[in-house]
């Protein structure tokens, strides 16, 4: 057993007192650090598309004024069609600007990580497993695949299973 004098026990008790204090401070600190950091993330995750949101405002009001022509019962398909390409453009130019590239199917072997398969068609003028058509395009954005390729697909063709005698 040990024996502490009054003194040093109320020195203990004040140590001890300044600790659990200290402790108390700091946890508060940290739990108030956490909660701005879920507050600072959720407003990161909230406005993070701000920009590119922008931009396609300004695409949305390109094919307004499509749409606008459209129902003015244009008479120059010509001047439309060269519209619509234009928006087109302005799509592809703010692809371009957010590294978003398609995903490269036709002729290419079929990838499971930027391919679906929707079909297969046998084909003896392609290898099996290459991509023969795409049917909607996939996009990347920088390494990471966005949306796959839905594709269809080369298979070596099956030999007749009823052989002529």
């Amino acid at each position: 057993m040990i024996t502490v004098s009054e003194a040093e026990y109320q020195a203990l008790t004040a140590q001890l007192q300044e600790q659990k204090d200290k402790y108390v401070r700091l946890f508060a600190e940290f739990d108030n650090a956490r909660k701005r950091f879920e507050r600072d993330k959720a407003e990161f995750a909230r406005y993070a598309g701000e920009g590119l949101i922008a931009d396609f405002l300004n695409i949305l009001d390109d094919l307004e004024r499509t749409v606008q022509a459209a129902n003015s019962k244009h008479d120059d398909y010509a001047a439309f069609l060269k519209g619509v390409e234009m928006v087109m453009a302005h799509v592809y130019e703010l692809l371009k600007r957010n590294d978003v590239k398609p995903v490269e199917a036709v002729g290419k072997p079929f990838d499971p990580h930027c391919h679906e398969i929707l079909m297969q068609a046998e084909s003896a003028d392609h290898p099996d497993g290459t991509v023969v058509e795409e049917f909607q395009k996939g996009y990347r954005i920088g390494e990471r695949v966005l949306r796959t390729a839905k594709v269809k697909v080369a298979v070596s063709p099956k030999e007749n299973a009823n052989p002529k005698a």
